[in-house]
């Protein structure tokens, strides 16, 4: 199978292309990347060792499609990954809409035109924000539980988020132009007779990913505390309880491969993907599982709140589970301790990636 993966040389796009490699796949890999990210240059030798053909190219640019090879699938694995892109001053929001939703339309036509399926990895954060930080919660054990005692909102249960959650706005800009991009996608594959699926994915999480926190609050965390940078805990109380789920791209992989090689023509489309609860934990859970691995940090506390923070955000992935016989493969302890390897043997990661 023929496939580009934008963003190759990101985290994601290149743990993909590690995983397909890893596990003997045949797959034909063309990639595509800006080189715009502090990291992605460290990945460029490592893909063309790998036989990969890699593009400098901008999705935000529809002529740099016009000279790609054809491809079967198209996997966008580029994007502007912060919730808080667009309004922290690091990123206009002009750009973030460019970047996550003009370059979707991009990508989107190029898969009409070649007639190529597209696969979004999307985002838990296309959920609403309101209920979502409405949801009840007590602390327990250094972190927020879900009160399942409490009146519920619809696709919020004791398993996490489903599909059926609220995605009515606010969702903060990032969310919004994931979610445009859902749709964007669907009604593309309709009007146009192309295959589709949309990936809500929860927090991404692995070895070499680049130490920023928007791209990944597991790896940042494990990495600051290993170099002994400043750490927060913002809002909640101060104290860390807020929980997420995490995934390795290799898992991602492995249901990427079913939904490619599926010819259901209708049906479901969008599923989310995730570590789920027995992936979750919460900041100060890390921090003691930081601290029995390389020792004592102080982590200082703030108790204003950001925009768009939320206590609790498990993803529910019992419908791709069900649909595609997959679930994640790798623990927690797994993910972060392949996390924590990569950090001893790289000491100065974070600042690498600045």
């Amino acid at each position: 199978m023929k496939l580009l993966i934008t963003g190759a040389c990101g985290f994601v796009g290149s743990s993909l292309i590690k995983a397909w490699s890893e596990s003997g796949s045949r797959h034909q890999i063309i990639g595509l990347d800006n080189f715009i990210r502090p990291g992605s240059e460290s990945n460029r030798e490592t893909l063309k060792n790998l036989g990969v053909k890699l593009f400098h190219g901008d999705i935000r640019l529809a002529s740099d499609f016009e000279t790609l090879p054809e491809v079967d699938w198209v996997i966008d694995a580029a994007a502007n990954p912060s919730v808080l892109a667009g309004i922290d001053g690091k990123t206009s929001s002009r750009q973030l809409i460019e970047h996550n939703l003009m370059g979707t339309l991009n990508l989107l036509e190029f898969c009409k035109i070649r007639q190529a399926g597209f696969v979004l990895p999307s985002t838990s954060r296309v959920y609403s924000i309101a209920p979502l930080a409405a949801l009840p919660v007590k602390a327990q054990d250094l972190s927020f539980q879900l009160d399942e005692s409490a009146s519920l909102p619809i696709g919020a249960s004791a398993k996490g988020i489903d599909e059926s959650f609220s995605t009515a706005p606010p969702l903060s800009l990032y969310g919004a132009s994931k979610f445009s991009s859902e749709v964007l996608a669907l009604e593309y594959s309709q009007s146009f007779g192309f295959p589709v699926w949309i990936d809500r994915c929860g927090v991404m999480a692995g070895a070499g990913q680049f130490g920023h926190a928007e791209q990944g609050i597991f790896s940042y965390w494990i990495h600051s505390w290993r170099e002994k940078r400043p750490l927060r805990y913002i809002g909640f109380g101060g104290k860390g309880f807020q929980v997420r789920d995490c995934l390795h791209p290799r898992d991602l992989a492995i249901l990427l491969d079913k939904q490619m090689n599926s010819s259901t023509p209708g049906g479901q489309r969008i599923f989310n993907v995730s570590g789920g609860l027995p992936n979750s934990m919460s900041l100060a859970q890390l921090s003691d599982w930081c601290r029995n691995h390389f020792g004592q940090h102080e982590v200082a506390a703030e108790q204003h709140e950001r925009p768009f923070d939320i206590p609790w955000l498990v993803l529910d992935s019992s419908l791709a589970q069900k649909t595609w016989n997959w679930k994640p493969s790798l623990a927690i302890e797994d993910i972060l301790t392949e996390i924590a390897d990569f950090a001893e043997r790289n000491p100065h990661w974070s600042q690498t990636c600045q």
